[in-house]
């Protein structure tokens, strides 16, 4: 997680620079920042919370822009299915894209949880820190650091520069660049469902390729 702890802390002190902006009232919102763990969410929240939208509106929010969770949680089932459910329970709170990001680029075919389990909570002892703490100043001192800084800026690098080191074959390059199209071409979707929309496209065609490249590997016998 060292290489994209920086970019993670920029984002961080993003997200509470925002939420020192906001109207909340600081031990609030150092509430949500300690609950929420998740940086899209809250930003996408807090002109709801700012502007009085109803809580379920709120809610809805939230969870369409976490939407993309379920989907990683369904490719992390093949790596920690079988640990108890309090366990994993625990895992999924800490859970975040990057995490997901490096068991998969670590372990492309699921290890035994005696790998994975020590790897994951490896990068979660840096990647927690590394976003609460920044999250934290930025709540503190936010007022005194222009938003015009483009701090947010770096966190999108991080994440673009591992995204690039998993484009390993086709399969990928061509998901990745299915799903940078469609994330562009539904950026006027509100509540940011583009990211579910990049999100999901990219899946379907990973798996066409997949489900296409299987059949073609097959003996002629075994098709007929």
């Amino acid at each position: 997680m060292t290489g994209t702890a920086l970019g993670i802390a920029a984002w961080g002190l993003l997200t509470g620079i925002a939420m020192a902006k906001s109207e909340l009232a600081l031990p609030l919102a150092l509430l949500m920042s300690l609950i929420v763990f998740a940086g899209s969410a809250q930003l996408a929240a807090l002109p709801l919370l700012a502007g009085g939208a109803p809580l379920w509106v709120i809610w809805a929010t939230a969870l369409c822009v976490n939407l993309r969770f379920v989907i990683f949680s369904a490719g992390w089932r093949r790596y920690f299915g079988t640990l108890p459910r309090g366990q994993r329970l625990r895992m999924a709170y800490f859970a975040a894209d990057l995490n997901y990001a490096l068991v998969l680029k670590r372990f492309p075919v699921p290890p035994a949880t005696s790998q994975s389990v020590p790897y994951f909570w490896g990068g979660v002892s840096l990647n927690f820190p590394a976003w609460h703490l920044p999250s934290l100043i930025g709540l503190l001192v936010g007022d005194r650091i222009p938003t015009q800084w483009g701090l947010g800026f770096a966190g999108s690098l991080a994440l673009l520069g591992l995204t690039y080191a998993m484009l390993h074959d086709r399969a990928t390059w061509i998901a990745a660049a299915v799903a940078g199209a469609a994330a562009v071409a539904t950026f006027a979707l509100p509540l940011r469902l583009n990211i579910l929309v990049a999100i999901a496209a990219a899946v379907v065609v990973g798996l066409l390729i997949d489900h296409t490249t299987q059949r073609a590997a097959q003996p002629e016998e075994d098709l007929t």
